[in-house]
This record gives C-alpha cells, sequence and structure tokens, in this order.
C-alpha cells in the first residue's frame, strides 16, 4: 500500500486511540506485523503551548516506524504550526475530524468539523503549505443521521492536499454504537481518487477480508478489535495470503502481556504501568475461563510483581485446565 511517497509493507493499520495506542502498545502491534501504527490523538494546542502531556505522547524510537502521527484542532494556524513541529518525529500526519469525545467536541474539534466543511478547508490547505510529507484525514460519516457529508467533507480535503481518507462510517451522534456501515466506505472509494481505508467493527480475520470484499478500499484501520487481540493484525495478514491462523495459545498470551506490562514499565514507570496496564491486562484475559476472578486481582494489586504474579498464576491454571469462572 502507498500513501503519497511512503511505502508500506501491507495494507493494515492501527488506528490512533486516546489512552490506548501508546508506544509499548505500537511497539506489540509491530511485534505482529502491522503496515503503520498511530500515535494517539495529540492537541495541536496542547503542542504549542508545550504541554508535557502532549509532547509525552509523540515518545516514539527507530523500531517504532513507519509512525503516523494524529493532530486534532480547530484553528487552521494552530494546527499548521503543529504540523510544522512534529515534521520528522513520524512518517505520515492525520488530521482527527472524526473524534465523538464531549471534550474535543466542545472545542470545536474532531467530529464536531464535519458541521464546518469551510473550516475543513482551511485546515487541510494550511497543514498541506506545512508539511509535504503524507496527510491524511481521518472522518466521520457525519455529524448525524439528518448530515451525512462525509462525501462532501472528503472531496474538499482531498482537493486542499490530502492524500488518502480514512472513515469510520458512523455519525459522531452514534459514537460506537450500532452498526458502521461499510457501505459507506464503499462510496466513499468509488468517489475518490486517493486511497480509502475503512474502520469500523473489525474483530476477526473474516471481518476484515469481507471489508475489502465489500468495500474495495485499499487499507482496513483496526481499532476495538485490537483491545488485548495484537494477533488480530497476525491473523489478517495471513488470511490475506489465504493461509490458516495458527492458534493464539495460552502461552502466547501470557508472553505477550508480558512483554506489554514490560515496555510500559520501561517507558511509563512502575508507577504508571500499574495503572495504564490494567485495562490492558483485563482485554488479554477476555472471555477465558477465571476472567472475572482476575480482573479483581488486576484492579487491587498494589505494585507490578504483585501484577506480574496475578498473571503468571491466571495462565498457569488455564493451561492446567484449573481456572475458575
Amino acid at each position: 500500500m502507498k500513501i503519497q511517497n511512503l511505502n508500506l509493507v501491507n495494507n493494515i493499520l492501527l488506528a490512533p486511540m486516546a489512552g490506548i495506542t501508546d508506544l509499548p502498545s505500537r511497539l506489540i502491534a509491530r511485534q505482529y506485523g502491522v503496515g503503520l501504527a498511530f500515535t494517539e490523538m495529540v492537541s495541536a494546542n496542547g503542542l504549542i503551548r508545550e504541554g508535557i502531556r502532549s509532547v509525552e505522547l509523540l515518545r516514539t524510537i527507530p523500531e517504532d516506524r513507519p509512525l503516523g502521527i494524529q493532530l486534532f484542532g480547530e484553528d487552521p494556524a494552530v494546527l499548521a504550526e503543529a504540523a510544522r513541529m512534529v515534521e520528522g518525529w513520524g512518517d505520515l500526519l492525520d488530521i482527527n475530524m472524526g473524534c465523538p469525545v464531549k471534550k474535543v467536541v466542545r472545542s470545536g474539534a474532531g467530529s464536531a468539523l464535519m458541521q464546518t466543511p469551510q473550516r475543513v478547508a482551511a485546515i487541510v490547505a494550511a497543514v498541506r503549505k506545512a508539511t509535504a510529507g503524507p496527510l491524511t484525514v481521518k472522518l466521520r460519516a457525519g455529524w448525524d443521521a439528518q448530515s451525512v457529508n462525509f462525501l462532501e467533507v472528503a472531496r474538499i480535503a482531498v482537493a486542499e492536499g490530502a492524500d488518502a481518507v480514512i472513515l469510520h462510517p458512523r455519525t459522531r451522534s452514534q459514537a460506537f454504537s450500532g452498526q458502521a456501515d461499510w457501505r459507506l466506505i464503499a462510496e466513499l472509494k468509488a468517489a475518490l481518487p486517493v486511497p480509502v481505508i475503512g474502520s469500523g467493527d473489525v474483530f476477526c480475520a473474516a471481518d476484515g477480508l469481507r471489508m475489502l470484499r465489500e468495500t474495495a478500499c485499499d487499507g482496513i484501520m483496526i481499532g476495538r478489535g485490537s483491545y488485548g487481540n495484537p494477533w488480530l493484525i497476525r491473523d489478517l495478514l495471513l488470511a490475506l495470503q489465504e493461509r490458516p491462523a495458527p492458534p493464539c495459545t495460552p502461552r502466547e498470551r501470557l508472553a505477550t502481556a508480558m512483554r506489554h506490562l514490560q515496555l510500559t514499565v520501561t517507558w511509563r514507570g512502575p508507577r504508571r504501568a500499574l495503572l495504564e496496564m490494567r485495562k490492558h491486562l483485563c482485554w488479554y484475559v477476555r472471555g477465558m475461563p477465571g476472567a472475572a476472578t482476575f480482573r479483581i486481582q488486576v484492579n487491587q494489586a498494589a505494585d507490578i510483581p504483585e501484577l506480574m504474579t496475578a498473571l503468571e498464576h491466571f495462565f498457569r491454571a488455564v493451561e492446567k485446565g484449573e481456572s475458575q469462572p
């Protein structure tokens, strides 16, 4: 897959997800072969003001490439300045026009931009002028069912210089409820001369294959389906080659969860890792016998050694068939 001058080894992308796709999570996704991974969405205003939290979201290492950086904001000049600031930190820049979170929307950013196509034009034009590298936009279908305008907004973005468009085919008012309407992805693909990447409701390899088949999109962006399930990336890549995916064994789950934990300790420190990894570890055991008891242990763990012990005991019991509901 190619976006402007960026050649990707495959067309599987890890979505930018707030509170999820930090450096450790991206490194785990790369272990399973993801073609492009994104940072969490980064506030353009925060970068301009040198907010420590915003700058931290850009933390990366050479092994974390190719890397997409997603910015959010509502001011064309601020977004352009932020784009200049992050030049060279990643390989691609994305503008968030789809986040449905109230705090983001109230500021006029995220999916609020779907209501102001003229501002979209100004933003993309300003950012395009600020950077020569690959530039994408991530959209929702529209603000609500009465204002589905993704085609208009996408055409404007491409006319102003966007090199690809990512579509999550739900409206802002839907958030993540209901079902993603993949027909909209197909409609967008038929209308644009640039790559179209589909997002929404890809939870297994069969979902990904069906999205490609039904929409003819150029790439698949994985979001919630990757929670505690990075082997979804591997399964998708094997399915694209018409090869069967090996089952994910308890031992592999343990090794991956443990590496994720250790990476987070390294990059976040023990205290933050203890808090950050609770949700990830619960996702890693989701649907397995004893998961409910494990969740209690994880949320009560006082330190990293206790967390590691709970993890090892859980998977040892799973292998022996001793787990309790």
